[in-house]
């Protein structure tokens, strides 16, 4: 492990410790090159389908991509980062749960709109009009209404 710092790759473990979560391992780390601290996090690997764009090309599953676009559905609403990142788990343990090499993205799409839709109402309908590409108003509009429907029962 390189500082990064000085980059010198002799350090020393000061602590280790299971994070939140209990999915990683944080290590607080001192330097002997510089004597500054770091931390690092150790986290399993894990085995990820091949993401199957709508066009057909296929791309290395991005957590990252999610985070962002439910992020970005999300801007200026009142969710907490901890919400979010649930989504984001929650869509990421679904595709690691999928039976198969590959997985369609519009399985992960819909997913996230699932998930959307139990949390916030504006971020779901903020995601879907991206997602599912509206051509016009009224498909914009029939998309609201089934939600308000589904909102009542």
């Amino acid at each position: 492990m390189k500082c990064p710092f000085c980059s010198d790759a002799e350090n020393k473990v000061i602590d280790s410790r299971i994070s939140k979560d209990g999915k990683a391992i944080r290590r607080r780390r001192e330097c002997l090159g510089c004597q500054k601290r770091f931390t690092t996090y150790e986290f399993v690997e894990d085995i990820l389908p091949m993401v199957v764009k709508k066009d057909g090309r296929r791309e290395s599953f991005d957590r990252m991509k999610i985070r962002n676009g439910v992020m970005k559905a999300c801007e200026k609403r009142p969710i907490s980062m901890e919400a979010m990142e649930n989504i984001v788990g929650n869509v990421e343990t679904a595709c690691q749960e999928f039976q198969g090499e590959e997985i369609p993205s519009t399985v992960i799409g819909e997913k996230v709109m699932d998930e959307l839709k139990k949390l916030d109402g504006v971020a779901y309908v903020r995601f879907a009009s991206v997602y599912r590409q509206f051509r016009d108003v009224g498909e914009f509009m029939s998309e609201l209404k089934d939600l308000l429907s589904k909102g009542k029962k």
